[in-house]
Formats: structure tokens, sequence, C-alpha cells
């Protein structure tokens, strides 16, 4: 079996969960998520603890119930303490503010980039170079995160453009006369 499927996701205070027809319904303080449980995979909730495993010994099964079982952790982590990303702005002018749903960035361009936020995701800005990303959904916090970034990655020459964070850019020298 897999060694991530193994693992069993014990439930924080606050934590409910609900299955019905392969449908996974979890309710936590931030929210709810739902979720399609695959048919090959088996998930039981006995005392705030979930077991996921495969129902057959096919090694595709081994591999979803592994896959199943990090993202119903997410799920969990999601709708008990939420997720973040933070992104900081390197550059002269380089600004960044939000406005309700959208985002707006100066980013060395004729014109400011206006980002619109999608449901389910907050956008805050504590400095004019800092952008903190916060939702429920793992993937749509790195999801937005990173089309953020691709307004102007990081360049390496001079590191200028929006990076994560916690993220190393390796500057280049520049060409030798």
């Amino acid at each position: 079996m897999s060694r991530v499927a193994k693992s069993p996701i014990t439930l924080p205070k606050g934590v409910e969960v609900s299955q019905q027809d392969g449908l996974v319904s979890i309710k936590g303080g931030k929210g709810s998520m739902e979720m399609r449980i695959h048919e090959k995979v088996a998930m039981s909730v006995d005392d705030g603890v979930i077991n996921v495993s495969p129902r057959d010994e096919e090694r595709g099964s081994d591999a979803l119930a592994g896959t199943m079982r990090a993202l119903l952790n997410n799920m969990v982590i999601g709708v008990s303490q939420g997720f973040e990303k933070k992104l900081s702005l390197v550059g002269v002018g380089y600004r960044a503010q939000s406005k309700g749903t959208v985002l707006s960035l100066n980013l060395g361009f004729s014109h400011p980039v206006d980002y619109s936020v999608p449901a389910g995701i907050e956008i805050e800005t504590p400095s004019a170079t800092e952008i903190v990303v916060r939702g429920m959904d793992k993937q749509r916090v790195g999801q937005v995160a990173a089309e953020i970034r691709a307004y102007r990655p990081p360049e390496p020459y001079k590191g200028k453009g929006v990076r994560y964070a916690d993220e190393y850019v390796a500057i280049k020298e520049a060409k030798k006369k």
C-alpha cells in the first residue's frame, strides 16, 4: 500500500466529515468543501480519524489511495486553518494595492495591471511590495499566486519581478567586455 495512504488523518476540533455516494463533504470554521472519492478507493471515518485504502490490489488503485488521502488532508487543513502564499515585488516603482476584489499592480509597464480576485480567495497587501494570498483550497491559492507571479517573473540579471517570499533567484553575471 502507498506510504501516504497508510497514515491516517486526525480531524481537529470543529471539523465534521460526512460521506454519501462517493461524495465527501468536510465542514470547518473557515467553510466547507466537497470532493468526489474515486471508485477504486475506500474511505472510512472512525472517532475523528479518516482512513483511506485501495479497494483492490492494482497498482493504480494504490497510487490513487495516496492521492485521495493527500487531497482529503489538504481539505481538512483548509477548512480548519486555511492556506496562504506570500509574494514580494522587487524592483524600483513596483507596487501592489488591493481594492476590494481587484488587485492593482504597477510592474514597470506603461499601464497598471488589474487582477480580478476569484471567489473564495482573499488578497491582502500589508505593504506596497508584499502580497498575501489566502484561501481554503490549496490548489486555488497556489494557482492565484502563480498567475500574479506570471505577470512579471523574476529576471536573472537584477532579480526584478514578482517572486514568492521564500523563493531564491540565482543572479547571473553580466556579459564581460
